[in-house]
């Protein structure tokens, strides 16, 4: 037998080395997932048994090479880095159809294929894609927005499926990376003893080294260098000292189950005595009632009573089955298949709610910053927009300084990322990205953050759109005012069209979205900027009421109704169809004296307000 121990890197990779008396070492770089290791896994080393042991690798073979090939082809494609490179069409079209059956999308339908299995584990895909906020319209590919995800985060399996089918491959390198996959899932995957014969080891080895190097022949000497490497004293001493304080745990397990286990028989014995003492008590019972027929319509009764309790438990019991059916059906599923019920934690938020009664008092304030203290500004400089991400992160427009200003809702972790030019109006993407107009040199731009690395990802030049008219998201796209139009911009491939024309209209502004819908006002020479209007992606037509004055910000609440900011000082609540309006009461006039933005959102039932006095106001929402 070849005895063989197991080293983790800690980025996703286990290390298979088997050991002769000569202390030659056979080096297999799997894909560590070690969830789908059996629980009784044992490995051994020098004659000791191991659990599944940790050490740090010092040789990466198998992965890299794969990671480098996906580089270079995604490099030799013209992308910039691997997030475009899996955020492009062709390959998130690819894999979501390894993931997703019975989708047809709305791009590329020739290329749409329905496969009888799905090898993209959900693992798998959620590290690569998270789905866009907000409903789409289509059940596809365009739902999703590739991660910040790094190659060296790929595990062999996931880096395989890539190659196979993203990248160009000759046949003999698809071949190899077929062959090098099997035989991880053959040798080590589902390998139960921590061990491989003789033979298998003089066969394996030359079969590795003729694919590794088929697929990168300048790694010849690597091999050489695994093969007679000679094995590392000091880590086996690690391992008999993990052994050690491994079998202490074990020990305390063990005795606080056979203490566990005796306060059991204790309890069974006590349950015995009740029950032979309940069994006395109704026979004694049995015998009094006998012949008494009062009694016995008395004991009907209480059986009646007992047969609605009976029930009433039944119907509890039906509720748990419920419950817990909807658990399961909210579970995750492992690489393995095996499916994890892990419940929904408490913040997750209800898509719909009852409708709120219009002006009623939904909010109370909570906090109020001066944005010239926390930002140390000048009392004469403006900040032009506010939005507030999914964490509760604010991200603020200051275009006189050309930054982007981010801080948390207790004006914490202040923190600023340089522009270079005027960013004006802000839209959030997804948890970490957002969208930004940018005037530049008398060029308008769509600029897209990453506010976590805190650096530009894309810029997007478009031509005759005001950047001080805001900008929304809708349907995974980016939505601007052009001259008389309303347009909408892919922030992936940089594509704009024309969503519709709006007649007697020089620019549509104070842009929002939700749902289906797209909220603007009017700005012409024929308006007084008191329409509110709202366009339909269903029915494709606009539809428009009055407002007292004219109005500087929308947000949309929970159930779909708007919250429109006027310049009057005042906020009006107003129906989802737009047809019914109130003022909100409670209002102060101070807060939103002149032109101010207003910004709600959904999973932080929270709303900031900022007025033309950089006086941000936090509000929280009754429960």
């Amino acid at each position: 037998m070849y005895s063989l121990f197991f080293t983790f890197d800690g980025c996703n990779q286990l290390t298979a080395h088997s050991i002769t008396s000569q202390h030659i070492f056979l080096q297999l770089v799997i894909d560590a997932d070690i969830a789908k290791w059996g629980d009784n896994l044992t490995l051994e080393v020098a004659g000791f048994n191991f659990p599944k042991t940790y050490l740090y690798n010092n040789f990466r073979s198998c992965d890299s090479l794969f990671q480098q090939k996906i580089e270079n082809d995604f490099t030799t494609g013209g992308f910039g880095s691997f997030q475009a490179f899996i955020n492009s069409q062709p390959v998130i079209h690819t894999l979501f159809h390894l993931r997703h059956r019975n989708s047809w999308c709305c791009k590329d339908k020739p290329n749409c294929h329905n496969p009888s299995a799905l090898p993209l584990v959900y693992c798998q895909w959620n590290k690569l894609y998270s789905e866009n906020p907000g409903p789409g319209i289509h059940n596809c590919h365009c739902k999703f927005t590739a991660n910040l995800v790094q190659l060296n985060e790929l595990d062999i399996s996931l880096s395989s499926l890539i190659l196979l089918n993203c990248c160009n491959l000759s046949q003999p390198e698809a071949e190899a990376v077929q062959l090098l996959r099997q035989y991880k899932n053959d040798y080590l995957s589902h390998n139960t003893t921590g061990c491989i014969t003789q033979t298998e080891y003089n066969t394996l080895w030359p079969d590795l080294v003729t694919y590794v190097l088929r697929l990168d022949p300048t790694k010849q000497d690597d091999l050489v260098r695994i093969e007679h490497r000679p094995l590392d004293e000091s880590l086996c001493k690690k391992y008999f000292t993990f052994l050690l304080d491994l079998h202490q745990q074990i020990e305390e397990i063990k005795s606080t189950m056979e203490s566990v286990h005796s306060s059991i028989q204790a309890v069974s014995s006590s349950l015995s005595g009740l029950n032979s003492s309940a069994e006395t008590a109704f026979q004694a019972m049995d015998t009094t009632v006998q012949g008494i027929d009062l009694a016995v319509q008395g004991m009907d009764t209480r059986v009646q009573v007992m047969g609605t309790s009976i029930q009433g438990i039944e119907t509890s019991v039906q509720q748990t089955n419920d419950l817990l059916k909807e658990l399961l059906h909210k579970g995750l599923t492992c690489e393995c298949g095996r499916q994890i019920i892990i419940p929904l934690c408490n913040d997750q938020r209800r898509k719909h709610r009852d409708q709120y009664q219009l002006g009623q008092h939904i909010f109370f304030l909570h906090q109020q910053f001066k944005l010239q203290s926390l930002f140390l500004m000048d009392q004469r400089e403006l900040i032009t927009d506010v939005k507030m991400m999914d964490d509760g992160r604010l991200v603020f427009c200051r275009p006189c300084e050309n930054k982007l200003m981010i801080c948390n809702t207790d004006g914490s972790q202040i923190d600023s990322i340089s522009v270079q030019g005027a960013p004006w109006c802000v839209t959030a993407v997804n948890n970490s990205i957002v969208a930004v107009t940018v005037r530049l040199q008398f060029r308008c731009y769509i600029e897209m953050y990453d506010i976590n690395n805190k650096h530009i990802l894309k810029s997007i030049l478009i031509p005759g759109i005001c950047i001080a008219y805001g900008i929304a998201m809708i349907n995974n796209k980016l939505v601007v005012g052009g001259l008389g139009e309303l347009l909408s911009v892919d922030y992936q491939t940089g594509e704009t069209c024309t969503i519709t024309t709006i007649e007697g209209v020089m620019y549509p502004r104070v842009l929002h979205a939700s749902g289906d819908r797209i909220f603007f006002t009017e700005f012409s020479i024929w308006s007084n900027d008191r329409t509110l209007s709202w366009y339909n992606y269903i029915d494709n037509k606009i539809y428009n009421t009055k407002l007292p004055s004219h109005s500087t910000s929308i947000t949309s609440l929970q159930d779909g109704s708007l919250y429109v900011c006027c310049n009057d000082g005042l906020i009006h609540h107003v129906s989802k169809d737009l047809k019914h309006r109130e003022k909100v009461r409670g209002t102060n006039k101070v807060w939103l004296k002149g032109d101010s933005f207003i910004s709600y959102n959904t999973k932080q039932n929270k709303m900031v307000v900022l007025n033309n006095k950089n006086i941000l106001s936090i509000f929280h929402e009754y429960q």
